[in-house]
């Protein structure tokens, strides 16, 4: 910045610009003392994901229920889910080094709110209830397992602009892909 009469630099200007130099290199030097080599122990910006493992197969996963095609549609979110938010590559057959398989147990529809006036259902959470397994197939060690794991969206289906279940399926099935796939990053 210049001075308006004299045209020289304003004397507060190298102040703050030095001013703000130190304080953006304690700030750097801040946020490199607090990084963690071991996600566990602080922030890191290494893979929360087991190391080595790089691929994993996906099969699709089992349908216990009869909300057919299902299955399919959650095998497919996970597979995108895993592409988008994890270095992990998916692969097909058997030469991957880890597999992920399932199986979902229950789907399930639960009314939230009913109309007063009308008795009319306002708002359904429809439920998705899976067990899976993520297993290294180099060691056969198992890298996370859960049974009985859930996951919930809800649906307004009693509005003139209701929307379809159609609508809170797959609204549930993007929250169980974002969900599990978390879920495989908090086991390590």
């Amino acid at each position: 910045m210049k001075h308006a009469r004299t045209g020289s630099p304003c004397p507060g200007a190298r102040g703050f610009t030095r001013g703000l130099a130190a304080a953006l290199a304690a700030l750097t030097l801040l946020v490199l003392a607090s990084c963690a080599s071991d996600p566990r122990k602080g922030y890191t910006f290494a893979s929360s994901f087991p190391e080595g493992v790089r691929t994993v197969q996906v099969p699709v996963f089992e349908n216990y229920t009869f909300d057919v095609g299902l299955e399919s549609e959650l095998t497919e979110a996970i597979i995108k889910e895993l592409q988008r938010t994890s270095g992990i590559k998916v692969a097909q057959g058997s030469g991957a080094d880890s597999t992920l398989k399932g199986a979902i147990t229950k789907s399930e529809l639960r009314r939230l709110t009913l109309d007063r006036s009308t008795g009319l259902v306002q708002e359904v959470a429809l439920t998705i209830i899976i067990d899976f397994d993520w297993k290294d197939n180099r060691s056969g060690e198992i890298l996370a397992s859960r049974r009985n794991y859930a996951a919930s969206d809800t649906f307004v289906p009693s509005r003139p602009t209701a929307e379809r279940i159609d609508a809170g399926r797959h609204a549930a099935v993007q929250r169980m892909a974002r969900d599990l796939v978390a879920e495989l990053r908090s086991g390590w």
